[in-house]
Parts: structure tokens; C-alpha cells; sequence
């Protein structure tokens, strides 16, 4: 290893000496290069002017073979646009520079960037960061900075971390400025945070105005406030907002890079105002070259600015520094033989100087090596991507005591991280973070260390504006009840909605001030189409009410319009019915109720299958078979039959007969165990039975089904198939009591269709008088509707679980308050539809036993048929179909008379056999 590092050494310092002498043979060139720099803001402008000279002479330092120099020619852009343009093209037109390093502002570069993509010559900006600026109509324009947009996730991954969901932005009122700002919304919106307010302040306002708008953020309730602006501009606005007491406990400030990578640059006094902020900032390594960079450039500014006040260096200055560094570089890597421009055709003699700039040879191979140039300069490692400088790491800084301290980072790949180091050596298995936990311990505004809220409920006693549903004749009150009391002219809420409301309310972090509105249309005719709910939604959406609080079914269609919490009922809706009493011990016939009639039949007609089957199987093997054709029908069926209990006598010989009735009597056992259970539950246990036992049963006999007025649940009966003639709604518990007991031959209703808290209502008032039945449609249950993008929704949900699953006592408190009598119903309120036993549940037994059994026939008419061949060839020719059937049927009696005739003929032999036996033994003796 010692060896093959010595030798790359070696050939180092040789390739570096070679390189010396060759180029000591050529004359080294000039390229002029333009430097726009704006000395109206004195202090940057003379930081980056001295990084930009110490840059040079580095350079050239240590690279003094090169063929190429640059030669900087500084001019002032006063900080005017104008001025800036007319800079640019005097040294295009008149000094022929090659590139141009600067200008230091957006709105400077945007006219600089026009007159240098006319001439082809490369703009290299420091500190211009506006979005818009790269484009594909820029390509000579090269951003050795941070694009402002870049830091939007960053931003928004620091919000995210502490949980807040509303901000508030504060920027400056110019294009560029708010060209940054749809970026940090878009970042914002992404992660469901809500901007509450945009304050959007002049580019040069008067104290008076910067302290008004400071004021009105004063009366919001979000306490979150991203800054983006000057350093100049918010240094006034952060000793404003200390004077009026923004600067105290529960305030949360984060800058952007726009001023907090100028942080450095601040005097102490404008630093006091900002203890306790917070401020995304660009990233840059400080290494050892750095360090030493930084003593040298100290000591050297020092000695050009004696009467100048103690500055830091910056961002800005490092990739002015590293901008000077890429473009040496790449003059000396393009290889370009000869610099100059190519003269403007004109001819007419009013023309301007922009018209008359010639076209530059060199730019676009400049351009080319200068997107190709690599290398590890002081702001990090350099390298151009669409124009772009290739880095997008940010470090979050928070503002305490005389200067500021980094306590975290953000990157893309890993989101926040506590420092770079650990990110490094996890890349592979690191994942994207926005947690709080990654930061290090930062100290807020008022010297607290807990992370504010970022609300603040009480500002100005804001109390939150709650719509509450009026229903007709306030039906079931036990849910939500809106009356009017007189002695205290006040209208008061209660209910089990409401009572939960409350315990949810008060159960929250912080307190929150509110009052019922009753929400009253004075007119119910929408109720029966169920929009009053979705008016009530709307109102919210418009602003009316800040929440909804009643029995509002959670909804795809209503969520487009507000925020729903978690729900805190469970909702089911199904039919509930009345019960009857049924003595099913009086009935003569009631041996037949175990069984549909559709089973009856199905039965029967296999008992008679079955027993034709066997005999036809059996006919030719078993004597019992071979008897007179009037017995043929009693007999099959008197064996079939004989199955269910299993009191046959005849002897099966054929092993298809045996396989047949195998099955069978496996299909008679389970009919018969199921009919003793079935008819042993009518005899013993069952007492009340619904009245309507199936929803198909009301739709094709035409009953009259009720449903809630307001309720949703007419769309439901109108998809199951229901007459829309035949709907009737009710308002009250008490009316669908009477409804239901009138029926729906006499005016009322046969069945309701409605949600588990309506039945809930119901069956606690009347206990057994009714029960429901299937199907039942599962839906979203009941949620409070807050306005969209409400900071309260997930704290509301949360204690929305916190009671569901760990309050259980105070839950079954509500229902014991609101539902007084169902703990009192003993008798249970689901009842089974019906205790016949239907066709379906035995398909498949009928099914298997009828496929055994024709195939068993379908082999034995097979067989008997290869058999007879012979017999049947005579009359296949000539004779009709009947005389076929005839002739098979005359052999098939045959065969049976020859097998009678066969076991009388054994039978004698056995007998006279026997008779000799016996006649040699007498012999014998």
C-alpha cells in the first residue's frame, strides 16, 4: 500500500511539472470577466468583493501554470435596475468580458440575465435565488446559490415536527418575494397544514404600517409565523413586535433562508430582538480549509476596513468564492483558442446600444465546461445540475444570547436529522423524518424550553360558534334536544350527543370557549328528502357556524365540505318491526312448520326419484323387485320411504343400488335431525316472533315502510326496490309507535327503516314490542363537523378515543342518563326471521344424491345396452321409436323370467341331489 500511494505521488508532482513546462512555452491569456456588485448595501457588497479577490489570487496561486487568467472588472449597480443593465452591457460592449460574476439581487439579474442571453456570455449569481430565474429560456444563467424554493419542505418538515396546523406567512410585497411564497403553500398544504393569513408588507413601509399589521396578527388565534424578508426589513419588524409583546411565551418564529443566512452579518442589538427564534438556513461544511480561509479573510478585511464594525462571513461570500474558483476552471478547461465576439448586423444608424451587442464565441463552450466542472470548494462539494448549484442540504438554527445555534438538519433523503454524521453512515437504512425528537434542545421565545402550542383560543375571548339541528317536535330528544326555556330566556342543549360534546371539549389540552346555536330553518320540507342535515353542513362550510354538533351521519359527500372527528357512534341501519305472540302448541298442523313447502316437495319428489332409481337397479338382481307391475310403484316407494327410519328390509345386492342408497340415507339423516331440532325449538322455546320476517316480504306485498324524517335512509329504500308511494317518514319515537301498531293495511307502517341510536330510542321506550331484522347496512356512524382545514379536529379525535376505549364508565353513564328503560327489556331484541327450514340449506345435499343416483343409472342403461347389442340390430332398421322401447322392455322381462327360471332349476338340482344322497346312505346300511 506504502508503495502504490508513493507512486501516485510520484506521478502527481510529474504530470504537475510536465503540465508547468508545457505551458511555459505559451503566453498566458486574459479573459475579462465582469463583476456586478451593489455597494448601496456597503457591507455585503464589500464582504463579497474581498472573498471574490482572495478567490482570485488562491487560485492563481496555486494553479500559476494555467494558460488562462481571469481579469475582474468591478462596476456598481447602485442598487437600480437600470443601472445594473447598463453596467452589463457597457462591459460586454466596451471591456468584452467573457462572463459575468453577480448581480447580488434578483431583480437586477433578471434584466442582466435578458442582455447576456442576446450576447451569449455566462452569468455566474452568488446571491440571486429567485425561482423564476432558472428557466430553459436562461441557459448562460448559472446559480451558484440556493433556488429560495428549495427549503420549502424543510420549512415544512420543522412545522410538521411540532404538530402545528396553522401558520401564518409575513413577506415582502414584491414579485420575487412572492414568487417563494406559492412554494412554501404547496409544501405547507402537502403535509395538511393551513395558512390562516398572509401578511404581505410594502417593500419600504413606514413604522406605522409594520406596527398595525403586527397588531391584527395579534388578534388570530395561530401563533406560527414564517418570515421571509431582508434582514434589513426584519430587523424592524422583530423590534416592533418585542415592543408590542410578540416576542413573549407561546409565539413561534421561523425565518427563512433570506435572512437567516444573513444572520451572521446583524449587530447585537437587533439580536436581542429575535431571542428564542428559529431560521432555515443553507449548509456548509466547515472544514479545515474553511477555518483557515476564514482567519486569513478576517485579517485582510480588517486591514481594508478598519472603521467598519465586526462582521462574520456568510453563505453569499462562500459561493462568490467558489464562483470565481468554477469559472477559472472552466476558461482553462474549454480550451478555447481565441476569445471574441462576433459584431451585430445593423443596418440602420438609430440604433441602441442593446441592438448593436455583438454575439460571444466563446460563450456556449464556456458554458458547456462550466456545467462539466467538479471540486470541493468551501461552501462543499461543487457541481452545476441544470444550471443549478447540486446541493440541497439546510440546517434549522435557533437565535439565543449573542448569536445563533444549529440543533438540527434537513435533507431530503432523511428529513430531520440531529447532525449530518449519523445520516452519512446510515443512507442505507434511514428513512424520511419529520420528528421533533431529531432536534436538539431549543430555547422559544420568552426563554421557554416546552414548544408552544401555536394557538391561541383566547385571543380577543373568540368563543367557537356550534350549530345544533332543530328537529319537528324535537324528535328523539334523547339524542340532541334544542328548547326554549322561559324562566331564564335562554335556549337550552342536552342530550347524549351533547353530553358527549361537552366531555370531549372539556377533556382537551387547552380550554375552549363555545355556545350552541340552534340551527332552525323554519321550514321542514326538505326533511323528507334528508337535505336539512347537508344545509346545516353548508352553513359551517360558509362560515356561519364554526362546528356542527347533532346526530350528522358521517358522509363522503359532506366531507368535501368540512372536517369530521372520528366518530363516537358505532352505526348500523336495519328494519325494526313489531313483535307477536305466537302459542304454537294450539296448532294441529304445526309438525309442518319445521319445513318450507318448498322442502316439502323437494323431498317428496326425491323420495319417489330415489325408489325408482333402486328399483330400476335392482329389477334384474332381487327377487323382491320381480313381482306384479301393480306392485312396482309400492314397492319403490315403500323402500325409499323406509329410509327415514331406517326400517328397510330388503337386501340390496348391486353395488350401484348399495353406492345410491348410501347417499340417500346420509341426506335422510341430516333431514331428519334437522326437522327434530327445528320442530323441538317451535314446540319449546320460541314465544314472540316478528311480524315480517323478510324485506322481500314487504316489497311484494306492497307494505307501507317508514323512515326517519331528514334521514338519508329513503335513498337506501329506494336502492333495496321499494315504491317510493309506499314510504312514509315519521318525526317522533312516539309517532313510529303509533304507525307500527296501526300496520300498513290500516294507514300506518309495516316495518322502519332507521340507525341503531334511533332504534336505541325506540326499544328503550318500548321495550319488546318491537324487534329488528337483517339485512343490516353498515355506515359511518355519527361525527361533529368542524370548518375544513380546523386546527381542533385531531385533538377533538383524540379525545374522541380516549373515551371510546379507556372511559367506558362514562360512556355507559351517558346511556344510562338518555336510555333509562333498555337496561329494564329482558326480553331480547334481535329475533332469528324465521324457524322454517329452507330449501337452500340443503341444495346441496339434494344436488349431490341426484348426481349419484343418475349416474348410476346412466352406467346401468349403458351396460344393459352393450349387453343386448345383439337383440336390438334386427329392429333398428325398420321399426319406430315406441316398438324399440317395447322390444327393450319385452327383454328386460325375459331377463327377469330367466333368472326365476335359473334359481327354480337350482333349487330342483339341490333338491334331487340331496334325495340321492340320502337313497345310497339306506343303501349303505
Amino acid at each position: 500500500m506504502r508503495l502504490i500511494a508513493c507512486l501516485s505521488i510520484y506521478f502527481s508532482i510529474c504530470s504537475i511539472c510536465f503540465a508547468m513546462l508545457s505551458s511555459s512555452t505559451e503566453p498566458v491569456k486574459s479573459v475579462n470577466v465582469g463583476v456586478i456588485l451593489d455597494t448601496a448595501d456597503a457591507w455585503i457588497g464589500k464582504l463579497c468583493w474581498s472573498c471574490i479577490q482572495m478567490a482570485h489570487s488562491d487560485f492563481y496561486a496555486t494553479h500559476s501554470y494555467y494558460n488562462t487568467r481571469l481579469v475582474l472588472n468591478v462596476t456598481d449597480s447602485k442598487s437600480e435596475l437600470i443601472a445594473a443593465a447598463s453596467a452589463a452591457v457597457d462591459l460586454i460592449k466596451k471591456v468584452a468580458v467573457q462572463a459575468i460574476i453577480g448581480p447580488q439581487h434578483s431583480r437586477e439579474a433578471n434584466l442582466i440575465i435578458q442582455v447576456c442571453n442576446k450576447s451569449r456570455v455566462p452569468v455566474l449569481s452568488f446571491s440571486a435565488t429567485s425561482p423564476s430565474l432558472t428557466s430553459p429560456r436562461n441557459p448562460y444563467f448559472y446559480r451558484i446559490a440556493h433556488n429560495e424554493c428549495a427549503q420549502a419542505q424543510a420549512i415544512s418538515a420543522l412545522v410538521q415536527g411540532f404538530e402545528w396546523k396553522e401558520v401564518v406567512l409575513i413577506y415582502i410585497q414584491d414579485i420575487y418575494a412572492e414568487e417563494v411564497i406559492p412554494c412554501i403553500t404547496r409544501a405547507l398544504q402537502e403535509a395538511n397544514i393551513h395558512v390562516s393569513y398572509h401578511a404581505a408588507i410594502p417593500h419600504s413601509p413606514d413604522d406605522n404600517h409594520v406596527v398595525e399589521e403586527l397588531k391584527k396578527l395579534t388578534t388570530l388565534t395561530t401563533r406560527v409565523f414564517i418570515v421571509h424578508m431582508s434582514p434589513m426589513l426584519g430587523s424592524r419588524l422583530f423590534a416592533f413586535a418585542r415592543e408590542i409583546g410578540m416576542m413573549s411565551g407561546g409565539y413561534v418564529w421561523i425565518l427563512t433562508t433570506e435572512m437567516t443566512n444573513q444572520l451572521a452579518s446583524l449587530n447585537s442589538s437587533i439580536i436581542d430582538t429575535m431571542q428564542g427564534v428559529l431560521g432555515v438556513g443553507s449548509y456548509f461544511p466547515k472544514t479545515k480549509e474553511f477555518q483557515d480561509f476564514e482567519i486569513r479573510w478576517k485579517l485582510k478585511f480588517q486591514q481594508e476596513n478598519p472603521t467598519t464594525i465586526r462582521r462574520e462571513l456568510n453563505i453569499f461570500c462562500l459561493w462568490a468564492y467558489d464562483a470565481v474558483t468554477a469559472l477559472a476552471m472552466a476558461v482553462e478547461r474549454a480550451g478555447i483558442k481565441e476569445f471574441g465576439f462576433q459584431k451585430a448586423s445593423t443596418n440602420s444608424s438609430n440604433t441602441t446600444d442593446f441592438e448593436t451587442l455583438g454575439v460571444s464565441l466563446s460563450g456556449p463552450k464556456l458554458g458547456e465546461s462550466l456545467s462539466k466542472t467538479r471540486f470541493q470548494g468551501l461552501s462543499g462539494d461543487f457541481s452545476l445540475l441544470d444550471g443549478e448549484v447540486n446541493s440541497s442540504i439546510f440546517q434549522i438554527i435557533n437565535v439565543i444570547g449573542d448569536g445563533k445555534k444549529v440543533v438540527g438538519f434537513w435533507t431530503p433523503e432523511n428529513g430531520l436529522r440531529r447532525n449530518l454524521d449519523s445520516t452519512k453512515r446510515d443512507t442505507n437504512t434511514s428513512t424520511y423524518s419529520t420528528s421533533k425528537t431529531n432536534l436538539a434542545l431549543i430555547i422559544w421565545p420568552g426563554d421557554s424550553s416546552s414548544a408552544p402550542e401555536g394557538l391561541d383560543l383566547l385571543a380577543n375571548e373568540k368563543k367557537l360558534r356550534i350549530g345544533v339541528p332543530v328537529k319537528p317536535k324535537n324528535g328523539f330528544g334523547e339524542l340532541v334536544n334544542v328548547h326554549y326555556d322561559p324562566d331564564t330566556d335562554r335556549i337550552n342543549v342536552s342530550g347524549y350527543i351533547v353530553d358527549v360534546f361537552k366531555f370531549v371539549m372539556d377533556a382537551l389540552p387547552y380550554h375552549v370557549p363555545y355556545e350552541f346555536f340552534p340551527f332552525n330553518p323554519g321550514d321542514y320540507d326538505n326533511f323528507s328528502t334528508g337535505s336539512f342535515y347537508d344545509d346545516l353542513i353548508q352553513e359551517v362550510y360558509h362560515g356561519k357556524f364554526d362546528a356542527a354538533v347533532g346526530d350528522i351521519t358521517i358522509r363522503a359527500q359532506r366531507s368535501q365540505y368540512v372536517d369530521f372527528t372520528l366518530p363516537f357512534t358505532t352505526n348500523e341501519a336495519t328494519f325494526i318491526v313489531p313483535t307477536k305472540q305466537i302459542k304454537n302448541k294450539k296448532e294441529a298442523w304445526i309438525f309442518l312448520k319445521p319445513l318450507t313447502w318448498e322442502l316439502w316437495v323437494t323431498s317428496f319428489c326425491f323420495f319417489v326419484f330415489i325408489g325408482f332409481i333402486v328399483w330400476v337397479l335392482e329389477h334384474g338382481l332381487n327377487k323382491e323387485t320381480r313381482i306384479s307391475p301393480l306392485h312396482h310403484v309400492d314397492t319403490g316407494l315403500w323402500f325409499s320411504i323406509s329410509t327415514l327410519v331406517f326400517l328397510q328390509w330388503e337386501r340390496i345386492h348391486g353395488n350401484l343400488a348399495r353406492f345410491v342408497v348410501m347417499i340417500w340415507v346420509f341426506v335422510v339423516l341430516i333431514l331428519t335431525h334437522s326437522y327434530t331440532a327445528s320442530l323441538t325449538t317451535l314446540l319449546t322455546v320460541e314465544q314472540l316472533r316478528p311480524a315480517v320476517t323478510d324485506i322481500n316480504q314487504l316489497i311484494q306485498r306492497g307494505d307501507v315502510v317508514g323512515y326517519q324524517y331528514s334521514s338519508y335512509s329513503i335513498q337506501f329504500l329506494k336502492q333495496m326496490g321499494f315504491d317510493e308511494t309506499k314510504l312514509r317518514a315519521y318525526e317522533t319515537p312516539e309517532e313510529c309507535d303509533r304507525l307500527l301498531t296501526m300496520g300498513s293495511r290500516n294507514g300506518g307502517i309495516a316495518a322502519a327503516f332507521d340507525e341503531t341510536p334511533y332504534i336505541k330510542v325506540l326499544q328503550s321506550k318500548y321495550c319488546s314490542k318491537y324487534t329488528t331484522i337483517g339485512p343490516t347496512y353498515q355506515s359511518q356512524g355519527f361525527g361533529f363537523a368542524f370548518r375544513r382545514n380546523s386546527p381542533f379536529v385531531p385533538d377533538v379525535s383524540r379525545a374522541i378515543l380516549n373515551l371510546t376505549e379507556r372511559n367506558q364508565d362514562i360512556v355507559n353513564t351517558f346511556v344510562n342518563k338518555w336510555f333509562k328503560n333498555e337496561s329494564h327489556c329482558s326480553q331480547s331484541t334481535t329475533v332469528d326471521a324465521s324457524y322454517s327450514l329452507e330449501l337452500d340449506s340443503f341444495r346441496g345435499l339434494f344436488l349431490l344424491s341426484g348426481i349419484v343416483s343418475s349416474s348410476a343409472l346412466i352406467i346401468y342403461t349403458v351396460t344393459f345396452l352393450y349387453k343386448h347389442r345383439q337383440d336390438f340390430k334386427q329392429f333398428y332398421a325398420n321399426d319406430s321409436l315406441w316398438k324399440r322401447i317395447y322390444v327393450m322392455l319385452t327383454i328386460t322381462r325375459q331377463d327377469d323370467n330367466r333368472i326365476q327360471v335359473g334359481e327354480l332349476v337350482s333349487r330342483s338340482t339341490t333338491t334331487t341331489t340331496s334325495n340321492l344322497h340320502d337313497i345310497n346312505v339306506i343303501d349303505a346300511s
